[in-house]
């Protein structure tokens, strides 16, 4: 602002980007707000002198476009001005080692995201497409450097900007903690006088353009020839897309960001096939057999006091199922043993833990059901959380029992500790229908097999009842208090219960160690 023919310090913001994100057409957005300039790329000049980088504009801009990095940063970016803020679009990958402290510590900062879909296929006008040209590790770090300042800057994505200009616009306002402005939301077609003198090669869609552009309903085919540079760049925009606000979603409305039972499982290192991985990027392929038809085994493990319990009885039950479904290439017992010990140091856990193991089929070389197609070998998945009991011990739970019968041997053997479990899913849906804790699951002849989710127990007279294991899995914990109730010198019968015998018990038991 001028006051007294004075100019005055103006509250510098500046927009990050990587190139083809749409930063330009951010630019004429807030060149609408009568209280901001813009300036265009002020480090432009700066990073071809020193990367030495070959443009077909290099020598005019380098001759008219100040290349001295400390002057940009005192002089333009941070000088007086005329209005309250100063808009500054930024290349990330300009941000070259030698700049001054203060481009990162002063102003308000945000991030603009573009998938690599979109930005690689256009990329090659000017330059070769490379991994350095795109320049989302150069983002990252922008990113990662504000951070560690205790000033993690709002990211974007050019795809909300261009579904829902408003609504992104007054989002980002609002984290930058400046009024939003209608006049953003459009503006004349034309080239414009704060345009760079590259903008012949780059800006003719934005300059024919009079506002954000809604995306094409089907894109154009994705140049394979670019795929390994799509590969190399995808998870960093994926990494930084997860600090989205408020992300917009291809298939349907974003769902708000579910808190965890257990926070602290957030940041956790999960094994797959052959590394840990942390929580978000702990993925299997969509070849894989446990996504094409649930064709995986698993086990539930409990950590105690830096133990797991009956670790070599469930590794038996595995190797006993992959041994049943025909499993080839399967890890040995030492090679598993080995993955879950890694990962429980890696976390930590050694007390109050749970490890979901699966070992699936493995990757398929094209989607079906024959594994005739799985010539990758096994999937090993390791995945441990900080898990308290799941059942309340003080208060009993509730119990109601499912229309859903258990598998029959005839069709599916319970024997195999398989992952296709929509049996004892549909069972949980009754019992959540019914806001109870668990489901009674019957057998094919009306008698009680076990619930949705553990085996099952009950005491009358002093007697220990449990059903026999024809139409559910013998499991390990189930063996465990069959034993501790024969060394109890208690009576222990394994036979056909119906259910009005339950009804009628003293108690009812579900063993939770490995829920």
């Amino acid at each position: 602002m001028v006051e007294g023919g004075k100019q005055d310090e103006v509250e510098v913001i500046h927009a990050w980007s990587a190139p083809r994100s749409l930063s330009t057409s951010l630019m004429y957005s807030f060149a609408q707000r009568d209280d901001t300039e813009v300036i265009d790329e002020p480090l432009y000049a700066h990073y071809l002198k020193i990367t030495g980088v070959e443009r077909p504009y290099r020598e005019e801009l380098l001759s008219k476009m100040e290349s001295d990095g400390n002057k940009v940063v005192k002089e333009i970016i941070f000088g007086p001005g005329a209005k309250k803020y100063r808009f500054c679009k930024h290349i990330a990958k300009h941000r070259v080692p030698g700049l001054p402290d203060d481009l990162v510590k002063k102003g308000k900062h945000f991030i603009l995201l573009r998938n690599p879909l979109n930005i690689l296929p256009s990329l090659g006008r000017v330059a070769p497409p490379s991994f350095l040209e795109i320049g989302l590790t150069e983002l990252v770090t922008v990113y990662n450097d504000l951070c560690q300042l205790g000033r993690p800057p709002p990211v974007i994505d050019a795809a909300d900007l261009q579904q829902n200009p408003e609504a992104t616009l007054r989002g980002l306002c609002e984290e930058l903690d400046i009024p939003f402005d209608g006049a953003m939301l459009r503006w004349e077609a034309g080239p414009r006088p704060f345009d760079g003198m590259w903008a012949p090669l780059w800006y003719k869609s934005v300059q024919n353009s009079t506002g954000f552009t809604p995306p094409r309903k089907h894109p154009e085919p994705f140049p394979l020839s670019l795929y390994d540079l799509l590969e190399q760049s995808l998870p960093l925009y994926n990494w930084l897309r997860r600090h989205v606000k408020n992300p917009s979603n291809l298939l349907k409305s974003p769902l708000p960001k579910p808190d965890l039972p257990v926070p602290a499982n957030e940041k956790l290192l999960a094994w797959v096939g052959d590394e840990i991985l942390p929580r978000e990027s702990a993925k299997v392929s969509v070849f894989d057999s446990v996504v094409q038809g649930g064709d995986s085994v698993w086990e539930g493990l409990r950590v105690y006091s830096g133990r797991i319990f009956k670790l070599e009885e469930h590794l038996d039950r595995l190797f006993d199922s992959a041994k049943a479904l025909a499993f080839s290439n399967v890890p040995t017992r030492e090679e598993v043993k080995e993955a879950i010990f890694i990962t429980l140091i890696r976390n930590g856990m050694f007390d109050n833990a749970h490890i979901r193991l699966s070992l699936t089929r493995g990757k398929k070389v094209t989607s079906g059901m024959s594994p005739s197609f799985n010539l990758y070998g096994c999937t090993l998945i390791v995945l441990p959380e900080w898990k308290p009991p799941v059942y309340d011990n003080a208060h009993g739970i509730t119990l109601v029992t499912a229309t859903t019968r258990r598998n029959s041997p005839n069709n599916l053997d319970s024997k195999i500790h398989h992952n296709n479990l929509l049996n004892n899913i549909l069972a949980k849906i009754e019992g959540n229908n019914a806001n109870a804790d668990d489901a009674i699951m019957l057998d094919k002849d009306g008698y009680v097999s076990e619930t949705n989710a553990t085996n099952i127990f009950l005491v009358k007279k002093g007697r220990v009842l449990t059903p026999h294991a024809d139409y559910c899995l013998p499991g390990i914990t189930r063996a465990t208090v069959m034993d501790l109730v024969v060394k109890e010198n208690l009576v222990l019968e394994e036979r056909r219960i119906s259910l009005s015998e339950f009804h009628t018990a003293d108690e009812v038991i579900l063993p939770q160690f490995i829920c």
